[in-house]
């Protein structure tokens, strides 16, 4: 696999595969209009190019060997619900990865590439996440992150039961990790 930073060029394949990633992963839990309306919104190729051109954003592609984008990563400035959020806390918005490439680390090496991005502007660090993904909270424990909070996140009419996980500032990876 290839993961390189994202450039404009790839907000068509960026669109694409945010929307068939969060069908994928989350379609189930949401009425057909409240996915399609999330979608829209969310995975359309204006607003991945819109965080594409925000220079307050990484956003991370992963390739596979004939070139399809089979995963990404986007990362920023904090925008959760956080009270007295702090002026530069950074967050983990999204990691995708298509169903026939999981279990391959991709999440993993792209976890790593926007983290080290965010250590290198922001602080702290935030991610929202499902409170039923407990596989993705897993993951973010093991890179420092612990529940601060809770949120509703908003797909078509329907609310999602959210957590909000916090890195602190003085959090250091284990040595030999």
């Amino acid at each position: 696999m290839n993961i390189r930073p994202a450039t404009l060029t790839d907000a068509p394949a960026l669109a694409e595969l945010g929307a068939v990633t969060f069908a994928e992963t989350f379609g189930h839990l949401y009425s057909p209009e409240n996915l399609a309306a999330h979608l829209a919104r969310a995975h359309s190729e204006a607003e991945h190019a819109r965080v594409l051109q925000d220079e307050g954003m990484g956003v991370w592609l992963a390739l596979d060997d004939a070139g399809r984008a089979v995963a990404f990563a986007v990362a920023g400035r904090c925008k959760l619900p956080v009270p007295d959020l702090e002026p530069n806390a950074g967050e983990l918005k999204q990691i995708y990865v298509r169903a026939s490439h999981q279990n391959l680390y991709l999440g993993s090496q792209l976890m790593r590439a926007a983290l080290a991005w965010l250590e290198a502007r922001y602080s702290p660090l935030y991610i929202g996440v499902w409170s039923q993904n407990t596989g993705a909270q897993k993951l973010y424990g093991r890179y420092g992150f612990e529940k601060a909070g809770e949120y509703r996140f908003c797909v078509g009419d329907h609310y999602d039961h959210e957590f909000i996980l916090k890195r602190p500032a003085s959090w250091r990876a284990p040595a030999g990790s």
